[in-house]
């Protein structure tokens, strides 16, 4: 700790564990709607790549189009960024958060 005056700041040091930990931490795929894929389209998806079930498929397709938006994975980004392309390239619009 370093003392100013009479405020005391503590400084945070980073290792390389700390890094790796930070690209490591859970991360989420994000769906956002859209206007021209159909429902079928993307619960045939969300099944296919993010192993959802029926009822858990079509409940994120109806968050999706009712909210805008909607959590549909969570992992490391290793983990998520093959699905985020493979959605991509099936048209849907996705993010990693």
């Amino acid at each position: 700790m370093r003392q100013f005056s009479h405020i005391m700041v503590k400084e945070k040091s980073y290792s390389s564990g700390d890094t790796d930990e930070l690209l490591s931490e859970d991360k989420l795929l994000v769906l956002f709607n859209d206007d021209h894929n159909t429902f079928d389209h993307v619960i045939d998806t969300l099944i296919d790549l993010c192993k959802h079930d029926l009822v858990q498929a079509e409940q994120c397709a109806l968050i999706t189009h009712f909210k805008g938006k909607c959590s549909v994975k969570n992992g490391s980004f290793e983990d998520l960024k093959p699905i985020h392309e493979e959605m991509g390239r099936r048209d849907l619009t996705v993010e990693i958060q």
